[in-house]
């Protein structure tokens, strides 16, 4: 599942993916990964993530509950 949510809160902050990358002590292509959703950070590369976008967990990280199909 991609990650938009990660993307739009990079591009808010007008960071490229290197920019982020660099701030959080991984590559480009791991932020990159993440993004297309072809990664699953640690939880301690998801709290950096978060701090260096001043954002929480939940606003980057948490799946949306998917809403329940009535029979």
């Amino acid at each position: 599942m991609k990650n938009i949510k990660l993307k739009m809160a990079r591009v808010e902050k007008d960071l490229t993916q290197e920019e982020l990358a660099d701030k959080v002590g991984v590559t480009r292509q791991t932020i990159g990964m993440i993004e297309a959703g072809n990664y699953n950070p640690t939880l301690n590369l998801c709290i950096a993530i978060c701090k260096a976008l001043d954002k929480t967990l939940d606003d980057l990280f948490w799946a949306e509950d998917e809403p329940e199909s009535k029979n």
